[in-house]
C-alpha cells in the first residue's frame, strides 16, 4: 500500500527531467550536423555556406519559415504515433501507411458528403480519417497481442498495402476524368477544405498537433494510464501480475497512434492538396518515426527535433539550387541523424 501510494505521489510530483528530451534532440543533431559537414567537404562544398542557406531560405522571409509550420504538422502527429505504443515497447513503423489510410478514409468522406456545410463535413473527415488510420494500426495491434505476429514487421508490410491501395483508388474509381489523364481524385468541395492561417499553407492542423502533444504530456504524466503505461514499460510480468491487462493496451495504443498518424493524412489531403494524389507524403510517416527516436519519446524532445527536421526538409531545396546538390542530399543528413541515435541507444545498451 505504501508504494502505490508513493507512485501515486510521483505521478504528480513536478518531473526534473522533462528537458531531457529536448537536450537529447539538440545533442543529437549537432553531431549529426557535424557528420553531414564532413560529408559537404568532401563533395567540395563549404559547409558553414551550405547551412547559412537552409537556415536564409527557412527564417528569412515569412513564407520560409511558414513552410517549416506546415510541415511540422504531420511530423509532430506522426511522431506521436510512433512515441505513444513505444511507452510499452511498441515498435510501430507504419505511421506512414496509416496517414494514407487516414486521407482515404477522409477523401471518402470529402466525395461522398460533398454536399454537407462545412462545420458538418470538417468534423465528419477528422473522425474518419482518425478511425483509418487507427483501423489500420489496430490491424498490427490485434496481431501483436494475439501474440502471432511482431508489429514492427507487420507495420512496416502493412505501408506497402497502403501506399498501394490507394494509388489503386486514384487510378481507379476516384480518377478525375477532368485531369487530363494525370492520376488524382476530383477536386474537393470548398466546405472540405481545411481553414488556412492568412496568406499563408499553415492549417487548423496545427492546433490539431498542438493539442495531441499536450494530451499527451498530460496522459503520460498526470493520469493513471500514464502510471500503467509505464508499469508495462517497466516490466511487463510485473504489470500483468499487478492486473493490468497489457493486451488491451496493446490494441488501444496501436489504435490511438494510428488514428493521429491518420489526422496526419486528413490535414494533407485537406488543406495542402484539396485532393488526393499519388505523391501525398514525402516520406512523413517515416521522418516522424525518426523524430520520435530522436526524442526518446519526450514531448518538448518531439517539438524540437519536428522543428529541426522541419527546417532542414523545407531548406533542402537550398541546398539543390544554391549548391547544385541533389535531392537525396537531404535524405543523407536524416539518415545520419538516425545512425547516430542508433549508436548511442547501442552503446548504453552495451554499458548495461
Amino acid at each position: 500500500m505504501q508504494q502505490a501510494i508513493s507512485m501515486m505521489k510521483s505521478l504528480f510530483r513536478p518531473d526534473r527531467s522533462r528537458f531531457a528530451g529536448l537536450f537529447r534532440s539538440v545533442a543529437y543533431s549537432a553531431l549529426a550536423l557535424g557528420l553531414f559537414a564532413l560529408v559537404l567537404l568532401v563533395a567540395g562544398k563549404n559547409p558553414l555556406l551550405a547551412y547559412l542557406d537552409i537556415f536564409s531560405s527557412t527564417f528569412g522571409s515569412a513564407y520560409g519559415f511558414s513552410e517549416v509550420l506546415v510541415r511540422m504538422i504531420p511530423l509532430v502527429l506522426t511522431a506521436l504515433a510512433v512515441a505513444l505504443p513505444a511507452r510499452i515497447w511498441l515498435i510501430n513503423v507504419g505511421a506512414e501507411g496509416q496517414l494514407y489510410i487516414g486521407a482515404v478514409f477522409a477523401t471518402w468522406g470529402a466525395l461522398s458528403f460533398s454536399g454537407l456545410p462545412a462545420f458538418v463535413l470538417l468534423p465528419l473527415m477528422f473522425i474518419l480519417a482518425f478511425l483509418g488510420g487507427g483501423l489500420w494500426a489496430s490491424i498490427a495491434g490485434f496481431l501483436r497481442a494475439k501474440g502471432w505476429v511482431s508489429e514492427t514487421i507487420s507495420t512496416l508490410l502493412l505501408n506497402y498495402v497502403a501506399v498501394l491501395l490507394s494509388n489503386f483508388l486514384i487510378f481507379g474509381v476516384w480518377k478525375d476524368p477532368q485531369s487530363a489523364n494525370y492520376p488524382q481524385s476530383p477536386e474537393f468541395a470548398a466546405a472540405a477544405r481545411l481553414p488556412l492561417f492568412g496568406h499563408t499553407r499553415v492549417h487548423l492542423g496545427l492546433i490539431f498537433a498542438a493539442v495531441a502533444l499536450l494530451l499527451f504530456y498530460l496522459v503520460l504524466s498526470r493520469t493513471r494510464w500514464g502510471l500503467e503505461m509505464r508499469a508495462i514499460g517497466g516490466n511487463q510480468e510485473a504489470a500483468r501480475r499487478a492486473g493490468i491487462k497489457i493486451e488491451r493496451y496493446i490494441f488501444l495504443l496501436m489504435l490511438i497512434g494510428g488514428g493521429l498518424a491518420g489526422l496526419a493524412g486528413f490535414g494533407e489531403v485537406s488543406a495542402i492538396q484539396g485532393r488526393l494524389r499519388p505523391s501525398l507524403s514525402p516520406g512523413y510517416g517515416f521522418i516522424g518515426f525518426l523524430v520520435s527516436w530522436l526524442s526518446g519519446g519526450n514531448p518538448l524532445g518531439i517539438l524540437a527535433a519536428a522543428f529541426l527536421l522541419a527546417v532542414i526538409s523545407a531548406g533542402g531545396d537550398a541546398l539543390q539550387i544554391d549548391h547544385g546538390l541533389p535531392g537525396s542530399i537531404v535524405n543523407i543528413l536524416m539518415a545520419l541523424i538516425l545512425f547516430v541515435v542508433l549508436a548511442q541507444r547501442g552503446r548504453k545498451a552495451g554499458v548495461k
